[in-house]
């Protein structure tokens, strides 16, 4: 008969059954898949972190098609796009660590050439920020930011209007919704940046949001040389393309614990 101490300590009765230390311990640290529920000892699931990584652009890197160049790490659909649906409609804010370490591998791997630059995320109003309870821009960013060593600023723009969801609009609509939604944040009204802003963000569609928030930058001698995205919903040309990048296969494994189609 065993002792009182045995009797009321799970791992005692696990290991009168045979179970070890380290199967006891990878039993209580599993959890559920933000994606599928299946449990877990990393973040994501095996094949549901294969859907994501799937998603990585071919050719990452920066698009310089359109009025301002865009620097995107995975197009949006499949896995990427459950990913971020899951993070900023589900509660998971914590999936933004990994996908914005991700985005900063990727570009140390590619750009060499902005050494000096302030990282600023697009705003959000602050009765939707309340709402959410973050600013999924900002959680890419901070994470983002420690991987490539840029400074980051969270007071450089503030949203002063609230919009509608931008998947709603067509283009022309888009662009009415958007204008005067930004203004100058604090730190940049006192102190305007000397060297260039990259705006960064989650998904990127037509444009339209980082081509307003770039015009309000530019309207006070700022100089803004283009946004990091992590997921592009157009791309049309060869690099849309993707495939599953090795260099990033294991980044989910280091990281336990634990959809609308808005584009604003």
């Amino acid at each position: 008969m065993g002792t009182l101490a045995e009797k009321d300590f799970p791992f005692c009765m696990l290991k009168r059954l045979g179970w070890g230390l380290n199967q006891w311990l990878g039993l209580v640290a599993e959890s559920p898949c933000p994606l599928c529920q299946r449990s877990s000892p990393h973040l994501f699931c095996l094949d549901c972190q294969r859907q994501v990584q799937q998603c990585q652009l071919a050719a990452p890197g920066w698009n310089r098609s359109g009025t301002l160049p865009v620097f995107a790490w995975g197009q949006y659909g499949g896995g990427l796009k459950r990913a971020i649906a899951a993070m900023k409609y589900h509660n998971q804010p914590h999936l933004a660590t990994p996908l914005g370490l991700w985005m900063g591998q990727t570009w140390n791997q590619i750009e060499q050439g902005l050494q000096r630059a302030i990282v600023v995320p697009i705003p959000m109003h602050n009765a939707k920020q309340q709402e959410r309870g973050f600013n999924q821009a900002e959680l890419l960013a901070r994470s983002f930011c420690r991987v490539v060593g840029l400074p980051l600023e969270l007071n450089g723009l503030q949203r002063v209007r609230a919009t509608e969801a931008q998947f709603r609009l067509s283009t022309a609509e888009r662009q009415q919704n958007l204008k005067d939604a930004f203004s100058l944040g604090a730190t940049f009204l006192k102190c305007p940046p000397l060297c260039p802003v990259l705006l960064l963000d989650d998904i990127y569609t037509t444009g339209a949001t980082a081509y307003s928030a770039a015009q309000t930058l530019r309207a006070y001698g700022i100089r803004v040389k283009g946004i990091i995205v992590l997921a592009i919903a157009t791309y049309e040309n060869s690099n849309a393309a993707v495939y599953r990048n090795s260099s990033t296969s294991d980044i989910f494994g280091g990281f336990g614990g634990k959809e609308a189609n808005d584009m604003s």
